[in-house]
């Protein structure tokens, strides 16, 4: 869901980027800075990590329910920022739960044929927003008013080209400006958690895994686990437990399972939590019958200095980490 960026100066050819990913949780405020050089997508850096505790009752659910509670963490969390960082035109991202938004995926001609325009109209794709607009009141069972959308078109053509909606109702958004405002930060987009996560665990597929093998990401949240299975680099399948289709998980991991044989599985989130349905990783590999990986911040990028804060190391570090690489490759 981007926000308008007007107050950030345009990013000269070669300029240095930085980014904050801000991953609200239950119990803990987590922060991830990257940095890239505009001209080299290689050049990623990690800056800056921190992991602040939420005190209790600052959380109900997917509700902030102590906004000025919140707010402190955000500003402890980023109290410690490098003065390179800090001085920079930082783009901080901000996550929503999984359970306040909805996300949805549209033929692009349906949306088309509704609005009356070509299905490749490049700029005259604007055409397409009541038509967006109408299938979100539609799934939410909210008027327009009381929501915040964002949409993009996927630019895969095959096998048909679709677009992606994902919704939230405006409180959860405004909350979290809110708050991000009381601790002094502008925020320039927000995004639904699972989604952050799988950019993140997509990059260290980059990195880790062999090229055109297909795996399978997970990610572990307080409401569920979210899978898609991942072959040359577009999500085939995807799955969400609990679901009224799936008896259990491992019914669910089959489903993702169903296929060519995986290379691997990469795991990320609150992976304690798979204690609560009785499972392990050890049981992921076995039903998935591939090996699975822990994501790491740790090991997608350089270090402009030594950082020693256990979020680097810890799976639960996806969204925030995601969060930020959006902030750098826009």
């Amino acid at each position: 869901m981007a926000l308008r960026r007007s107050w950030l100066q345009a990013v000269q050819p070669g300029a240095q980027r930085f980014a904050a990913g801000i991953d609200v949780g239950s119990q803990t405020v987590r922060l991830v800075v990257l940095s890239q050089r505009a001209r080299s997508r290689g050049a990623l850096h990690i800056e800056y990590a921190s992991t602040v505790p939420l005190v209790a009752g600052a959380m109900a659910g997917s509700e902030i329910a102590d906004r000025h509670a919140v707010a402190r963490a955000l500003r402890d969390a980023f109290a410690d920022l490098p003065h390179a960082c800090a001085t920079q035109a930082l783009r901080c991202a901000m996550a929503l739960p999984a359970s306040a938004t909805m996300t949805t995926t549209v033929p692009l001609t349906r949306l088309a044929a509704q609005s009356g325009c070509s299905e490749d109209g490049g700029h005259q794709l604007a055409e397409l927003e009541p038509a967006v607009m109408s299938e979100v009141e539609r799934i939410a069972g909210l008027e327009r008013h009381a929501l915040a959308v964002d949409w993009y078109l996927d630019e895969a053509y095959a096998p048909v080209r679709s677009v992606t909606i994902a919704a939230t109702a405006r409180q959860h958004l405004e909350a979290r400006i809110e708050c991000a405002a009381i601790a002094g930060i502008s925020l320039t987009a927000i995004d639904g958690e699972p989604h952050a996560a799988l950019r993140a665990m997509r990059y260290a597929a980059s990195y880790e895994l062999d090229p055109h093998e297909p795996y399978v990401a997970l990610w572990i949240g307080t409401d569920g686990v979210y899978g898609w299975r991942i072959v040359d680099d577009i999500v085939a399948r995807e799955m969400r437990y609990p679901a009224p289709e799936h008896t259990d998980l491992a019914d669910a991991l089959r489903d993702l399972a169903h296929g060519p044989e995986l290379d691997c599985a990469l795991v990320s989130g609150e992976v304690d939590l798979l204690g609560g349905v009785g499972f392990s990783t050890a049981d992921i590999a076995d039903v998935l019958g591939c090996s699975v990986l822990p994501f790491q911040c740790a090991t997608l990028g350089g270090f402009a200095r030594p950082l020693d804060d256990s979020l680097l190391l810890e799976p639960s570090g996806a969204v925030a980490f995601g969060l930020a690489l959006r902030g750098v490759l826009e």
